[in-house]
């Protein structure tokens, strides 16, 4: 009677021992106060009252970095926001080390995004966002490996300007396209003007040229008899008619 009396204090005993820890986690035992271990996911026995255990989850969290005001190299003020990929790969560094993992990393992430854009200009800021995600990244990970912590990746969000550098940077892109149009513009007309040498050459060596370039701009504008087009002749090309005008001149003569 006594043994059966006591079977229920131990099965109660017993099911109060069993912890199950998930496949995504991991369980920190300490027995006395004193760190035993780590367990992987299962059902585990741990003793009541001699024997405490911590659950911490290994999978990959995504942090949202609030955004962060700070004043780049080129005393530029802006505001930048980021997120954060990182997991637990040591569930021993995790929990004794640092008090609140999980925050910690957050503050980390603010403090080194501050530092780093505060070193590079804003032009680099805006152009060269791996490069800084990277950077950030690499002095992040450097910090939160002693505490068994892995940062996949970092990744910047957006970065905020003030309106007034907004409307100074559109006004010098549209100077900018303007000076590209200015260039392409003067470039077609060095083109333009070498094309018109070449011809000109080209009908300089032969005599005819000129002359029958003229007739053919004549021809094209006499389609429209609504307008009175008045050429000023070269004079060899006055020479050639009037030369022409005599010799049919001296033809009819010799006919009659």
């Amino acid at each position: 009677m006594p043994l059966l009396g006591f079977l229920p204090f131990a099965l109660i005993l017993f099911l109060a021992s069993l912890k199950q820890i998930n496949q995504y986690e991991r369980g920190v035992v300490y027995t006395m106060g004193r760190f035993q271990g780590v367990v992987g996911p299962g059902w585990r026995f741990i003793l009541p009252i001699f024997q405490t255990f911590v659950k911490i989850d290994i999978r990959t969290k995504a942090v949202d970095v609030p955004k962060q005001e700070t004043i780049t190299r080129d005393n530029v003020s802006c505001k930048m926001n980021a997120v954060i990929y990182y997991k637990v790969t040591d569930a021993n560094k995790a929990i004794n080390e640092v008090e609140n993992v999980f925050w910690a990393v957050s503050q980390l992430a603010q403090t080194t995004m501050r530092r780093v854009a505060g070193e590079a200009t804003l032009d680099e800021l805006l152009s060269s966002r791996e490069k800084i995600a990277k950077e950030i990244l690499a002095s992040v990970d450097a910090t939160t490996d002693q505490w068994g912590i892995d940062v996949e990746a970092v990744e910047l969000k957006d970065i905020e300007l003030p309106e007034s550098m907004v409307r100074t940077m559109a006004k010098q892109a549209e100077a900018e396209r303007e000076k590209r149009a200015t260039i392409i513009n003067s470039q077609g007309e060095v083109l333009a003007a070498q094309n018109l040498t070449e011809a000109a050459n080209m009908m300089s060596k032969s005599p005819g040229a000129l002359h029958l370039r003229t007739l053919n701009s004549i021809n094209d504008i006499s389609s429209d008899q609504s307008n009175t087009v008045i050429f000023a002749l070269p004079m060899e090309i006055l020479r050639a008619i009037e030369g022409f005008g005599n010799v049919m001149g001296q033809t009819l003569s010799k006919k009659k």
